[in-house]
Parts: structure tokens; C-alpha cells; sequence
């Protein structure tokens, strides 16, 4: 059989720019932080001394209010400006908004009960006691960095007079241009090479404090929010199946326990009766006693496959594929199933899983005549694409098996993502952490 190949594309990465490139936006950020910073200074004071002074009339809060609205504007350029520096992505905070049809008091207490309103004004008072000096070393280092290098073309051209004296001469390296050129090229060369650190420190610094005051709330409440959608995501998906499993076991085995002991009844009667109709009876009760065992071996598959436990990932879904309906073609990293290249038994179940549902989805559903999955270990985490050429129409829909699978996915941290147009092909597509 030949397979149609899978289409897959790298996922997104972040440009690290050069030394070069990382000094310029080093220098850039530290640079022109200190007239936002001295704007932001400025705002600050002014806007808490009129509020300070127009309290004891109804003109002293519409003052701060708009205070802290301006200092909002400050902090979103601030906030802009900062994934160039921590190469992180931009986080901006959810501020609180005022609710519909709310009088002008209201929307006007809005931004005063705000604890990120108030955060964005201490960080626009602070933010110079930081720059000023950070900016004033950059700008002392790039001077000497240039100044020093080049010196030996001006030298000629500085006017000295009888009683003038170098800092060669101070330090006991004589007086003649050459122990000058030297000692100031020594100190540009200096400045220099270790530009690129001064410029990083004082950047970090800077964006330090906006970090910790503009989006480190606001970080801490994302991540608050992500384990809470993880933590529903995964009583969920416990519940999803629990109840799957409780349909399962009602609808296979219990029933036919409930027929092997009615038949058993039935052969103590006949046993002195008629020994040859209880003979047939309990050979129907063998045979039931074996399918019961057979439907409780599938449903503790179900459950926790053994193969996974005993052998890793990599044996279980050959497991997979060699009893799949349609034609499955399996790509598997055989290191994830090693001592040392084995996943977390979670990210392994779950690995597991999605690809199982996915299978059953395609031999349910999907009317396809081959089928493709991938499963690779990238940096930080493991890719799973389940491909087949089927009819389509594939979705996360509430009630369906890939809706609990989604809710597995993220309650672990991951992602799943279902591409099935009408008429194919569905592409199941999911990332894990490892």
C-alpha cells in the first residue's frame, strides 16, 4: 500500500536575533525609555498633586481618573515595547470595564477600583528613579566605546597645553602620543566588547520593573486561569469516562453475568432431569463465561492497556494499528519506548488515547480506505497527526468521543486540533507536553 504523506509544517518559533541585533534593541529600549519615563514622571506628579488639591470638590476624582487612564496608555506602550527585550509574547492585563448602561459616578469610580490602574501609575512614578541611571551608563559606555576605539584619528587634532597632563602620564606610561593612543584605544576596546552586556543588564533591569509591575498580575491571573480550565478540563474527561465506562460494563458483561448465572440455575435443574440438556447448558455457560472474559480484557484496555505499562508507547499503538478496520500506517519514534526516552505515564496514556479515539473515529465515521499516524518527539513536547483520506466532517461537537479526548489533551497542558473538511481528509493533530 502506498500512503498519501502527511502533511505537516513546523511549528512557529521565535527569531532570536544576533548579538548585534539584540544590542541595538538593547540600546533602542534603554534610550528612549527616559523621555516616557520623564513623561511618566511628570503625569504622575501632576495628576496626584491636582487630585491632592481639587479633592475637597467634585473636580478631584474625574483628575484621577484620568490620571490613571493616561498612565494606562503609557503602560500599554511600555508593555509593547518589552517582548523585544524578555523575547517573551505580549501579555496585556484584563482591566476592569464599566457595565452597561452605568451612570457617570460609576464608570467614573471604574478605573479607581482597579489594582492594575494603580500598578501602571506607581510604575509611571518609579520608572525614572531606574532610567535615568541606567540610561546615563549606556550612554557614558557607547561614548567611550566610540571614542576610545577611534581615537588615534583626533588625537592630533586635541589642542594641549605646556601644563596639561594625560591620563597616560598619570599612570606612569609617559607622555608621547603613543602611550596616549594606547591606553584611551585599550579603553574602547574595552567598552566595546563588553558593550553588548552593560546594554543587556540595563534593558533587563528596566524591563524588570515593567514586568513586575505591568503584566506580572496579570501573568500570575492567566496561569490562575489556565490550571482552572485545566482542572475542569480534567474532572471532565474522569466523568466522560466513568460514564462511558458504567454504559460499557452495563451493556456488555453485566448482561451477560446476569445470563451465565440464569443458566447455571437452569442446568442445576436439569441435571437430574435430563444430563444431556444440562450438558448443552453448561457449555452455553462456558462460552458466555469466555466472552465475558474477552469484553472485560477490551474494557480494561480501555482503562489502562497493559502493553502500554509493560512495553511504552511505541508497542502499544503497533497494537493499535494492527487491529484497526482500515489500513493504518504507523511512524513512531522506537526511543519513546526505552528506559530513558519513555514520557510521563499521563502524557503517555494520553498519547495513547488520542490516538485510539482517533482510529475508532475513522473506523466509525469516516468511510476512509487508509490512514496515516505520526506521532514524533519535538523539543518540549510530542506531535500526534492522525491522517486519512475518509469523506470529512470530523468536529469537537459536545457528546462526541473527540470532544473527551480535547478535555484529556487539556487537562494535561496540550492542544488538539481537528482540520476535516467535507470530503476529506481529516487531519487529528495534537501536541503534548513532555
Amino acid at each position: 500500500m502506498t500512503a498519501t504523506p502527511l502533511a505537516t509544517s513546523p511549528p512557529p518559533t521565535t527569531r532570536v536575533p544576533g548579538l548585534a541585533g539584540q544590542l541595538m534593541r538593547d540600546s533602542g529600549y534603554v534610550l528612549a525609555s527616559l523621555p516616557l519615563a520623564i513623561v511618566g514622571f511628570v503625569l504622575a506628579v501632576t495628576g496626584i498633586s491636582l487630585t491632592a488639591g481639587l479633592l475637597v470638590t467634585t473636580l478631584g476624582l474625574p483628575v484621577l481618573a484620568g490620571t490613571l487612564y493616561a498612565a494606562r496608555l503609557l503602560a500599554d506602550l511600555e508593555r509593547f515595547r518589552l517582548p523585544a527585550v524578555l523575547r517573551q509574547p505580549r501579555v496585556r492585563p484584563t482591566y476592569l470595564t464599566p457595565r452597561p448602561r452605568s451612570g457617570y459616578w460609576r464608570r467614573l469610580l471604574v478605573p479607581l477600583r482597579d489594582p492594575q490602574s494603580w500598578l501602571d501609575l506607581l510604575h509611571a512614578f518609579l520608572k525614572l528613579l531606574v532610567t535615568l541611571p541606567t540610561f546615563v551608563v549606556l550612554l557614558v559606555w557607547w561614548a567611550l566605546a566610540i571614542t576610545g576605539t577611534l581615537y588615534f584619528t583626533y588625537d592630533w587634532a586635541i589642542p594641549r597645553g605646556p601644563g596639561d597632563q594625560d591620563l597616560s602620564e598619570l599612570l606612569g606610561m609617559g607622555d608621547g602620543a603613543g602611550a596616549r593612543i594606547a591606553l584611551n584605544t585599550a579603553i574602547g576596546l574595552f567598552c566595546l566588547l563588553s558593550l553588548p552586556l552593560v546594554a543587556r543588564g540595563c534593558a533587563r533591569l528596566q524591563a524588570g520593573l515593567a514586568r513586575l509591575l505591568l503584566t506580572g498580575v496579570a501573568e500570575m491571573r492567566q496561569r490562575i486561569t489556565t490550571l482552572e480550565e485545566q482542572k475542569r478540563a480534567a474532572a471532565s474527561a474522569e466523568a466522560s469516562a466513568l460514564r462511558r465506562l458504567e454504559r460499557d460494563i452495563h451493556d456488555g458483561p453485566q448482561q451477560r453475568l446476569v445470563r451465565l448465572a440464569m443458566d447455571l440455575g437452569r442446568a442445576r435443574q436439569q441435571l437430574a432431569a435430563d444430563p444431556e440438556a444440562a450438558r448443552q447448558t453448561l457449555d452455553e455457560a462456558v462460552t458466555q463465561t469466555r466472552e465475558t472474559l474477552d469484553e472485560l480484557r477490551a474494557l480494561s484496555r480501555g482503562i489502562a492497556p497493559p502493553i502500554l505499562v509493560d512495553r511504552g508507547l511505541p508497542s502499544a499503538l503497533a497494537a493499535l494499528a494492527a487491529r484497526a478496520l482500515v489500513p493504518t500506517e504507523l511512524q513512531v519514534d522506537d526511543d519513546l519506548g526505552t528506559a530513558t526516552g519513555r514520557l510521563d505515564p499521563a502524557v503517555e496514556s494520553t498519547a495513547y488515547f488520542v490516538v485510539a479515539e482517533a482510529l475508532t473515529n475513522v473506523a466509525k465515521h469516516s468511510a476512509a480506505g487508509t490512514c496515516q499516524v505520526l506521532v514524533a518527539p519535538r523539543v518540549g513536547r510530542l506531535d500526534i497527526t492522525v491522517w486519512d483520506d475518509g469523506v470529512g466532517g470530523a468536529h469537537l461537537a459536545k457528546g462526541h468521543g473527540l470532544n473527551g479526548i480535547a478535555d484529556r489533551v487539556h487537562a494535561i497542558g496540550g492542544t488538539l486540533d481537528v482540520t476535516s473538511p467535507a470530503g476529506g481528509p481529516t487531519v487529528v493533530h495534537a501536541e503534548l507536553p513532555r
